[in-house]
């Protein structure tokens, strides 16, 4: 015995409800949900859209992090130094939500209860490649801070042995970008205005 046909039209009606009831989750709560959930010590970044969730680093990556972060104390006390500090850059979605490795900042830019921060008293950014992210790293997170107007940026390499320092931020790029092999020294520009020494990376 042949069963009625069902009536499609009932089922795109109850659809159509369905999909009233319960839009779609949009990046943000997407990322707000993923934030929520991650273990302690991973990191939950919004770049251009995409969501991404890294585990924590290994050894020599923070090393190299406590190395920079190091020098620039020896040099500065006036300024703060930041891992774990989260910035609110430009991007493909209504924000972008980065957590770079390493944030140099006046003393006191961050003295609030937000977990994501204006860049705008941000006057370096630093980030370590890991083989996980180092095509955000050279290419997605580098527009967002040109977006964002931060003075520089420092991309320190591994996997290409080299750390290429970029400033004067124009649109979606920075419009200097010099390279430096490792070990050697690169002269950070103003307010920092010193020499890093990489030999100990």
């Amino acid at each position: 015995m042949a069963l009625p046909a069902p009536e499609w039209d009932a089922f795109e009606d109850e659809s159509d409800e369905f999909q009233d009831k319960n839009p779609a989750m949009s990046v943000e709560e997407a990322f707000d949900m993923f934030s929520a959930v991650a273990p302690k010590g991973w990191r939950v970044e919004l770049i251009e859209g995409d969501i991404y969730v890294t585990p924590p680093a290994n050894g020599e990556h923070e090393e190299i992090v406590s190395e920079v972060s190091g020098q620039v104390r020896d040099h500065h006390r006036k300024l703060g130094r930041y891992t774990g500090a989260g910035l609110l850059v430009p991007g493909a979605s209504r924000t972008g939500k980065v957590v770079p490795d390493l944030v140099i900042a006046p003393k006191g830019s961050f003295d609030d209860d937000l977990e994501w921060h204006e860049p705008s008293p941000v006057v370096l950014v630093a980030e370590v490649t890991s083989s996980s992210t180092a095509g955000n790293d050279r290419v997605k997170k580098l527009r967002g801070y040109a977006r964002a107007g931060i003075p520089a940026h420092l991309l320190i390499d591994r996997e290409a042995g080299r750390a290429v320092l970029c400033t004067e931020p124009a649109g979606d790029d920075y419009v200097n970008k010099v390279a430096y092999d490792m070990p050697g020294k690169i002269p950070l520009p103003e307010p920092l205005g010193f020499d890093l020494d990489t030999s100990e990376f």
